[in-house]
């Protein structure tokens, strides 16, 4: 064998174990979050030591950068076909039809597991601005798709609110799509298109954009370290760092406490996660029992709002549902239970929208879950808006506007 042919055998087996070792990364950090898995997890998965993990990524932060970057080229290739459409509603339907038969070939074993990005904000090191970059990259890329040839009509920041809007049901289709059979998808992305590009109202249904009926059922008191305030304390550190990032030592740090009177008030983490769950359906459940209206359209769209408005409160925000990914198996069931609860209730408003004439004839479980999407990434739309991580509050009527009401009337309706 010449050394050429020697040196390439020697190439693809170090490329066969290195994506080995992402691909077994990617599952592990899905499921575990980036605090939650270690270098040893990755190393059993595929049958190494941890020093020969080492060998190619000396820290698990650079394995998980890796993983990150992998995912953004994943997508932004997905982007680059799409951008060769002539139109932006055009540019919307490739790109859906693209992920989601990426998506169906993931179900079918046909392709590996991507990390997702529910974690990416817990991640440390010296990658953290590469990845942050790229990432931030891959927004103008999906920005760009949704912009005419003649320029958009809507300025910078009513841009990046439809972008935020658009790519975070993106990425939550990833979660509730697993209830499809992978041979369904290709039609649940037409139907899932159809309804972002042209929103769910009936010709002559108004958006009021109303603040609706959404009350945190126990508002933290100032200065009491109260259950409620550890709820919001975890719920911020663990939409911010991950089930696993949320320690103990980070809640007592958040209130200023000591791990003693931590476990004073609360008997596990998990439990306290658990509460912060079913703080947040509790917030939703009641918003829904709550909400008024002659129609389905000015019930679902009244509840919606107040949801959307209630993330960028003081209050707020919900704890991101993505994180139930990560939670302990032991609760996880009974959230995710709750979750298609609620999910089922939005369904059913959009169903008797469709009954009354006020809702046009769409699919109402794919309208369900981009309204869950959309309550669930509200939270984040400051981060788009202002570039800073929890800014002061944007001002709740100009999200209802830019942000909210599209998803009802259309992405790309001004």
């Amino acid at each position: 064998m010449t050394r050429t042919g020697a040196a390439t055998r020697q190439t693809e087996r170090y490329e066969a174990k290195r994506d080995a070792i992402l691909n077994a990364a990617a599952r592990l950090f899905n499921r575990k979050g980036l605090k939650g898995a270690t270098l040893a997890d990755v190393a059993e998965a595929v049958g190494l030591i941890t020093t020969s993990v080492t060998y190619y990524y000396r820290r698990k932060e650079d394995l998980a950068a890796a993983c990150l970057l992998r995912t953004i080229d994943l997508l932004n290739g997905l982007v680059e076909t799409a951008s060769a459409a002539p139109t932006p509603e055009a540019r919307v339907t490739a790109f859906i039809d693209a992920y989601f038969e990426v998506l169906a070939d993931i179900a079918t074993h046909r392709r590996p597991e991507p990390i997702n990005f529910y974690d990416i904000r817990a991640l440390t090191g010296p990658q953290v601005m590469t990845v942050k970059d790229a990432f931030n990259d891959l927004f103008r890329a999906i920005r760009a798709l949704l912009r005419p040839e003649a320029g958009s009509p809507f300025d910078r920041l009513e841009e990046n609110a439809r972008t935020h809007l658009f790519f975070s049901q993106i990425l939550w289709a990833r979660t509730w799509l697993r209830r499809y059979d992978p041979d369904d998808y290709p039609r649940v992305a037409r139907r899932m298109a159809v309804l972002i590009l042209e929103g769910m109202a009936e010709e002559g249904a108004v958006w009021h954009g109303a603040e609706g009926p959404a009350v945190d059922p126990d508002p933290p008191v100032d200065g009491e370290i109260s259950q409620a305030s550890y709820l919001k304390a975890v719920t911020q550190l663990v939409n911010d760092q991950g089930y696993h990032g949320a320690s103990v030592e980070r809640i007592a740090a958040k209130l200023n406490v000591t791990k003693g009177s931590f476990y004073h008030h609360n008997d596990t983490k998990d439990d306290l996660v658990a509460s912060c769950f079913e703080r947040s359906f509790a917030i939703v459940r009641g918003a829904q029992k709550q909400a008024v209206g002659e129609t389905g359209w000015d019930r679902i769209t009244s509840v919606t709002d107040a949801l959307a408005r209630f993330q960028l409160s003081p209050n707020g925000p919900l704890l991101q549902y993505m994180a139930l990914a990560a939670a302990p198996g032991g609760i996880r069931g009974d959230l995710l239970a709750a979750m298609d609860r609620l999910s089922k209730h939005f369904a059913g408003e959009v169903s008797d929208g469709i009954a009354d004439g006020s809702i046009r004839r769409i699919d109402p479980a794919v309208a369900a879950q981009l309204i869950t999407g959309a309550v669930n990434a509200a939270a984040d739309l400051p981060r788009w808006i202002k570039g800073k991580q929890y800014p002061a509050a944007i001002d709740t009527d100009w999200a209802s506007q830019t942000f909210v009401r599209p998803l009802f009337t259309g992405l790309l309706c001004a």
